[in-house]
């Protein structure tokens, strides 16, 4: 039955597995352990733990089914002490299903046809197995609840087998120093007082010790645990201009930090050891950033615990999935909270995200409810990009490259939740040779001089509408997708470090724009356009546009701010030239600036500067590739744009212009 070995945690389809073999929904996976009970252990508890398994999973032990679970991403565990045998030997025996993307369970990236934005599967067994002895009376878990203006932290400690005679005993210490006891009942709320507590920030992560016992009427205890907690405190706050910001601790910070997807090369959705789950985390902080958004998954406890050590505020997805039956729904509700439960209580999680990119998305106001009735702690994003049903604390908008922003409102923070995505591709380091970026650059110095703009134009949203937090896309290449600022297997680093770090923290000079084609919405612009499929020629500048009609932008069927309207156009296509002069003393960094619900793509003097896709549903701006640059000349010059509506009914608008952005020293 058993034909090979398989090195655990890691996934049967990764490389450090031992096995790197495609496991597919009609496949059923089984694991099979013989152990030990160490003598000692006979008389005590035995508890048997899986950190994550995916997807579902039945287990046994020594021939006796202990219990099942389902959901990929949550740590779950058996008492197995009745099922242990008095001989040495025990045979623990795990069977797994996984329909990955054909089933409708959370799923995040994995793929069976893993391409583009989708990746690798990881099934079975992808994170740590591991056994626990405890008294007969335990303590099953530690609730921590930091409440900064009270100078407190709430608890709330379980335990297993517990009468009513038993207490528990909490110590908070500092740097082994006892600072605040307090005791109470078990599994009832008990009041630590800090004088003056120190806080956990990302520039001072200080993190108290702590130490819980359970006592009963006579002399020492029957369990103790260790632990930590941060004192921290986020919340809405208001601007001198009345606008919400994201606070921390009193006062408002501005997150700045990468995409994490927790994707490896050689163990996939398992990161080859404690030290690399370090090491990205450490990247992150060398180059400046205070955040990082985890994209669609869970990770282990210890990517969260050295995130609380070193210093992040973590943007925390819930993991997506298709969703479409009340059977999936069912069960991902059931995981988002034990995620929220489980993860409770680590101070670098300051934002729950509920939905990415209506993925799954359903019933999103009720579900943020719920999450608010579970976790009143943290803020909450309702919808990363696109569908924003206006509840939680955030509004959260996708652009790239960007960036681009939502005005902050009263009671909601605006943020950019992904932007950027630039490619730039590492021989000798890549998991395919046909990689991608939202922008490509094959020169280092164009590619990290880009790189640097794209967050001074961050900081300038900061300031000018009030962008209260900004993730760039992403922080390592993912298989085919190479907009990393690492490289897959991490082993070199892209960008220029001193540059980027002074980018992030917002050290770079103020940039200034100067238009070369307005926007429609400020002033009128007539164009060429037709409805009609062109010659193969049409932009080309030499092109003759006979037949064409003329006509103002915006072009569509929306009327009202911002979408102004002065040409009506609802079929699929419209294609649209115009001139536009360069001034004599010429351009430094031309950038189209764009509103469109459709997807495009536009050239100029007939070469191909971008072809954005997606809708946007806002005023952005896109770079042009360094080959359409090269063209740009003093004079005139044109510009030619195919607009595609892929869509069926409903509105639609686009207006382009373009502008000429300047850095002190150009």
């Amino acid at each position: 039955m058993f034909t090979g070995k398989i090195l655990v945690p890691f996934g049967i389809e990764s490389q450090l597995s031992g096995v790197m073999a495609p496991f597919l929904p009609d496949q059923r996976l089984w694991y099979r352990r013989m152990f030990e009970i160490p003598e000692k252990w006979r008389s005590q508890r035995v508890l048997l733990h899986f950190d994550a398994v995916d997807f579902e999973s039945t287990v046994w032990l020594n021939g006796k089914s202990i219990g099942t679970h389902k959901g990929g991403y949550d740590r779950f565990s058996f008492d197995i002490t009745d099922s242990i045998r008095h001989t040495a030997a025990q045979e623990l025996v795990v069977s797994v299903i996984d329909p990955t993307n054909q089933g409708n369970q959370a799923v995040g990236k994995q793929s069976l046809q893993p391409r583009g934005a989708s990746y690798t599967a990881t099934s079975g067994i992808w994170q740590t197995v591991w056994l626990e002895p405890v008294p007969q009376t335990y303590i099953t878990s530690i609730k921590m609840t930091p409440e900064v203006g009270q100078s407190q932290l709430r608890l709330k400690v379980e335990t297993q087998g517990r009468d009513a005679t038993l207490r528990v005993s909490v110590v908070a210490l500092d740097r082994g120093l006892p600072v605040a006891h307090a005791s109470g009942a078990a599994g009832e709320e008990i009041v630590l007082s800090l004088p003056a507590p120190r806080l956990w920030s990302p520039e001072a992560p200080f993190l108290y010790d702590l130490k819980a016992a359970i006592t009963g009427p006579g002399e020492g205890s029957y369990d103790n645990v260790l632990s930590y907690f941060g004192m921290r405190e986020i919340l809405l706050g208001k601007d001198e201009l009345g606008r919400a910001r994201l606070f921390l601790n009193g006062k408002a910070v501005f997150h700045q930090g990468p995409l994490d997807q927790g994707f490896w090369p050689d163990g996939i959705y398992t990161a080859p050891t404690d030290e690399a789950l370090k090491f990205d985390l450490e990247y992150m902080k060398s180059v400046g950033f205070n955040a990082v958004r985890k994209h669609v998954k869970v990770e282990p406890d210890r990517w969260y615990y050295w995130a609380d050590k070193l210093g992040l505020l973590v943007w925390q997805d819930m993991p997506a999935g298709r969703l479409k039956t009340s059977e999936s729904r069912e069960q991902w509700e059931s995981e988002m909270v034990r995620h929220a439960e489980n993860l409770f209580n680590h101070p670098s999680i300051v934002i729950w995200t509920l939905f990415n990119e209506g993925w799954g998305q359903y019933d999103t106001f009720s579900l943020a409810v719920k999450l608010r009735s579970l976790d009143n702690t943290r803020l909450i994003n309702n919808a990363s990009g696109w569908y924003d049903r206006r509840c939680g604390d955030i509004v959260d908008m996708h652009f790239y490259p960007g960036p681009s922003v939502c005005d902050a409102e009263d009671k909601r923070a605006s943020v950019t939740g992904e932007f950027g995505g630039l490619g730039f591709v590492t021989p000798d380091h890549m998991w395919k040779s046909d990689a991608w970026g939202y922008q490509t650059y094959s020169d280092q110095g164009t590619y990290n001089a880009t790189y640097q703009r794209l967050w001074q134009r961050v900081h300038k949203l900061r300031d000018k509408h009030g962008l209260s937090g900004a993730i760039y896309t992403q922080i390592s290449d993912v298989e085919t997708e190479s907009n990393g600022m690492l490289t897959y297997d991490r082993r070199v680093e892209k960008l220029d470090s001193k540059g980027a770090r002074a980018a992030h923290l917002g050290q770079l000079p103020p940039l200034t724009y100067r238009a070369l084609l307005a926007l429609s919405k400020d002033q009128a612009q007539e164009w060429s356009y037709t409805v009609t499929q062109p010659d193969a020629n049409w932009a080309r500048p030499d092109f003759r546009e006979s037949g064409w009609s003329k006509g103002e932008g915006g072009f569509g069927t929306r009327f009202g701010s911002p979408e102004f309207v002065r040409t009506r156009w609802n079929t699929t296509d419209l294609w649209a030239r115009r001139g536009f002069v360069i001034p004599p003393e010429g351009i430094h960094w031309p950038l189209i600036t764009s509103y469109f619900g459709v997807d495009f793509e536009l050239f100029l003097n007939g070469v191909l500067a971008c072809r954005p896709e997606g809708f946007h549903n806002t005023y952005g701006i896109y770079e042009v590739n360094p080959a359409s640059r090269a063209t740009l000349k003093p004079g005139v010059n044109s510009i030619a744009v195919h607009f595609i509506q892929r869509s069926k009914g409903g509105d639609q608008y686009v207006d382009v212009g373009l502008v000429d952005e300047i850095a002190p020293g150009d």
